[in-house]
């Protein structure tokens, strides 16, 4: 059976998944070789810092004479620029690659477009825009950082059935309880360990006192950056487990009031994705604020707290996803 231009895109961007957590803040990218409708070399860009899936895919390849006379498929335009790593648009000139199949332009701005008309100098056919949606999708968060200069924000939190986050014992201090089940729990810390950074307000860390950690199966990936936000300044790092030495730690004071500062910070740090975790009041300021990008909320249907924090209200947002786990129900939402 022919594979078409999309069929070997698709496997790129299969490709691409497995940078996931471990390429940021460079974007995920899956690269294929075919000679006469046979796959020849494939490759993916596994670290950050590390070789770019182009180069990984050459080189995967056994016998380069037929490179000539073969397609690379690559879901994003292929660098012109020195970074970490030499431009891997040199490299596909130099090894006369016939054909080069691509499904987005790097809106990065020391590549957006160079790449391509680089390999069309050297005389080598390019074709863009093959599963372009797609690809915008598989690299969200590499395209928000560049095109909205700030990270691609997902809000996260667990709720009663009968909508509160925390409960309010008969003292009237805030309670914590716990909502997520041990299997929940796991998918929490699987999304901390694909995101570059998780943010909190003060009040979590008095309350909670959580160590924002990714406790996860997956060797390959890291801890998050933590963020706190602390207005005044008040946290006495010796008291708190967000200030050890598990992984950095940024505190947002006085400096940084509104969501659009605190977002200015991370960018110039190069945060590409945010986890924005609690507590009520920080996630409300971005939803008021419309800055996020993704929602992920779950209700335990057999929780009622019936005195508590209530949680935040979501707006202004589509529902993806409804997922049932262990009773639990878990739904995924984009903004609108």
């Amino acid at each position: 059976m022919t594979q078409t231009d999309s069929d070997y895109m698709k496997l790129c961007m299969n490709l691409a998944l497995k940078g996931l957590g471990t390429v940021a803040p460079n974007p995920m990218v899956g690269s294929v070789i075919v000679h006469n409708n046979k796959i020849i070399g494939q490759g993916y860009h596994e670290r950050y810092g590390k070789a770019h899936a182009e180069v990984n895919a050459i080189n995967s390849v056994e016998n380069e004479s037929l490179l000539s006379q073969s397609t690379l498929y690559v879901n994003l335009e292929p660098c012109s620029h020195w970074g970490k790593t030499p431009p891997c648009a040199d490299l596909i000139i130099r090894k006369q690659i016939k054909r080069v199949v691509i499904a987005n332009k790097d809106p990065f701005p020391e590549v957006s477009g160079r790449g391509i008309k680089m390999m069309q100098n050297a005389g080598i056919e390019v074709v863009v825009g093959i599963l372009e949606k797609e690809g915008r999708e598989l690299n969200k968060r590499f395209f928000t950082f560049h095109e909205k200069h700030r990270p691609y924000i997902f809000l996260k939190w667990a709720q009663s059935s009968d909508g509160f986050i925390a409960q309010i014992d008969e003292k009237n201090n805030i309670s914590p309880i716990k909502i997520s089940t041990q299997n929940t729990s796991q998918l929490v810390h699987e999304m901390r360990g694909q995101e570059m950074a998780i943010l909190v307000g003060k009040n979590t860390i008095i309350t909670d006192n959580p160590r924002l950690t990714y406790r996860g199966n997956n060797s390959n990936y890291k801890n998050p950056i933590r963020i706190v936000l602390d207005p005044k300044e008040e946290l006495n790092k010796n008291n708190y487990n967000i200030f050890n030495d598990e992984a950095p730690t940024i505190v947002l004071g006085q400096n940084n009031q509104t969501i659009e500062e605190i977002l200015n910070v991370l960018y110039k740090k190069n945060i590409s994705s945010l986890i924005v975790e609690g507590g009520k009041n920080t996630l409300q300021r971005f939803i008021d604020t419309g800055f996020w990008d993704e929602a992920r909320i779950e209700t335990n249907p057999n929780l009622y707290i019936k005195n508590g924090i209530s949680s935040p209200k979501l707006t202004n947002c589509i529902l993806q996803k409804n997922v049932n786990i262990d009773d639990n129900t878990i739904k995924l939402y984009k903004k609108n």
